[in-house]
């Protein structure tokens, strides 16, 4: 369990980052708000996220049409 004073961090990860990955970050970010910190990534980024993901999340008041699907991560 880490120290009170540091947040946890989640890394969702999914090929492109543009759906699954995003939908959980949006999420977790919205229930958790700054208390947690929130990643997602791809190992092969699209150049957007998916424009439905970006409409369900907005039907539940979710707005992330701001962000972007970034680039790979390497080790």
């Amino acid at each position: 369990m880490p120290p009170p004073t540091e947040r946890p961090s989640v890394l969702f990860v999914c090929v492109h980052n543009a759906g699954r990955s995003q939908l959980a970050a949006a999420f977790l970010t919205h229930l958790a708000g700054d208390r947690v910190q929130v990643r997602s990534a791809g190992s092969a980024p699209a150049d957007t996220v998916n424009p439905a993901v970006v409409e369900a999340l907005a039907e539940v008041g979710i707005d992330i049409s701001a962000v972007s699907t970034g680039r790979p991560w390497s080790l």
